[in-house]
């Protein structure tokens, strides 16, 4: 929504604050206040695109094990995607059928691969094709060592992720506790020895 009205937000906020400010500096900080809106809302990504980028990420381990695997089991690169894509559809299945089509079409597999290297999220997979295709290599091998090594990694960020839930949810814990504490435990301490000092003397 605002990306798709970026123009007339920024002329609002240009005239918001050309009439806030008022003076001979209203025009030149109007039209800065303008430019800046318009470039930040040209820059906001759409929810849809935020959320398919994130699915992309999150399956692109779940992509690489069944590729590895339908490559295991004899298939040609084309229809081992297509089977990935069939088994596994969404945002990545979407873009990863592009690449099947053009191989199935004859493509030149370095060029797809290439093409596949420059995707955001699924570069990791096109580059091992690709050095898998120009090295000569067993393109089982490498897309195997990715699906390790992305499930390695994704892993890590599931455990990290827990960890920061934690401390996340100690620190309201925390707070919780500590008025608690300070009447149960501090303030009778504090009363009785107050107390005992007044009867000494």
């Amino acid at each position: 929504m605002l990306r798709r009205w970026r123009l007339l937000w920024a002329v609002l906020a240009g005239s918001g604050a050309a009439v806030v400010l008022g003076g001979p500096l209203a025009v030149p900080i109007g039209l800065a206040t303008a430019a800046v809106v318009g470039v930040s809302a040209a820059r906001l990504e759409p929810r849809a695109e935020r959320e398919g980028r994130a699915e992309v990420r999150r399956d692109l381990p779940h992509v690489a094990t069944l590729l590895a695997a339908a490559l295991r089991s004899g298939q040609a690169p084309p229809v081992a995607i297509e089977l990935v894509c069939r088994a596994l559809p969404g945002a990545a299945a979407a873009r990863l059928s592009t690449s099947a089509a053009r191989l199935r079409l004859g493509g030149d597999p370095a060029a797809v691969w290439a093409r596949l290297a420059v995707d955001p999220e699924l570069g990791p997979l096109g580059r091992a094709l690709a050095r898998a295709h120009r090295t000569g290599a067993p393109v089982v091998a490498a897309v195997e060592g990715l699906a390790d090594e992305l499930g390695d990694r994704a892993r890590a960020e599931v455990e990290d992720r827990a960890r920061a839930v934690g401390v996340r949810a100690a620190v309201p814990l925390g707070l919780c506790l500590l008025p608690a504490f300070l009447l149960l435990g501090i303030v009778p301490l504090a009363v009785s020895l107050a107390g005992s000092i007044v009867a000494g003397q």
